[in-house]
C-alpha cells in the first residue's frame, strides 16, 4: 500500500508518518506541496494521500482533481471543513478526520481504506478476457445443466456463478467441475 502525506508544515507530515509508521504502515513521501505529491503520486500504481487543507501551492480539492484515478484521499481538517465536506454530495470518495486528530481514529481510518483499496485493486485485477476455449467449456457446462435440469441459459449461468463463489473457483473451472461430474 503506496501512502503520500502533504501538509504545508514538514513537521506535521513527519508525526503522521511516525504514528503510520509505529501501526505498521509504509510511507512513501512526506510532502509539504501538493506539486510534490503529485510528482510522487504519478510515480507510483496507487494508494492513500493524506493531507491537510491547504498547501502553499493549491487547495486539497485541487490536489484530489489531479492525482490519478487509482489514489484515495484521507483529509484531516477542523470540524468546520469536515462538516462542509459532508453537505457536498458529490465528494463522498475524500474521508475526512476532524481535527484535533486522535491516533486510534487515523490508524482505524488507514486500515479501512487500505482494505477497501485492496479490495477494489484485487476485483479490477481478477476481470479478464477468456480464452475461446474457456468460452467453449462454459458454454457446454450451461448446455448441459440446461438439458439435464431443465434450465434457461440464463438460469444456468447463474448456478455456474453461485456455485464458483460458494467454492471460492472460478466460474471455467466450476464449469469443468460440472462437465466431469454430470458429462
Amino acid at each position: 500500500m503506496n501512502v503520500i502525506i502533504v501538509f504545508p508544515k514538514m513537521e506535521h507530515g513527519r508525526y503522521i508518518r511516525r504514528i503510520l509508521q509505529q501501526n505498521g504502515f509504509e510511507v512513501n513521501a512526506v510532502c509539504t506541496t501538493g506539486a510534490q505529491a503529485l510528482q510522487h503520486a504519478n510515480e507510483l500504481s496507487g494508494g492513500i494521500v493524506i493531507c491537510g487543507y491547504r498547501f502553499a501551492d493549491m487547495l486539497y480539492t485541487e490536489l484530489y482533481e489531479y492525482l490519478p484515478q487509482q489514489f484515495e484521499m484521507l483529509l484531516i481538517a477542523s470540524a468546520a471543513v469536515c462538516s462542509s465536506r459532508e453537505r457536498q454530495k458529490n465528494r463522498k470518495e475524500i474521508v475526512c478526520l476532524k481535527m484535533p486528530l486522535m491516533v486510534h481514529e487515523l490508524v482505524r481510518s488507514m486500515h479501512m481504506m487500505s482494505d477497501s483499496f485492496l479490495r477494489k485493486k484485487k476485483c479490477c485485477r481478477g476481470k479478464k478476457e477468456r480464452t475461446d476455449e474457456e468460452n467453449k467449456l462454459l458454454s457446454e457446462a450451461k448446455a448441459l445443466l440446461m438439458e439435464r435440469n431443465h434450465m434457461t441459459e440464463e438460469e444456468a449461468h447463474r448456478y455456474l456463478q453461485k456455485r464458483s463463489m460458494d467454492n471460492g473457483t472460478g466460474i471455467v473451472e466450476t464449469a469443468q467441475m460440472v462437465l466431469s461430474i454430470m458429462g
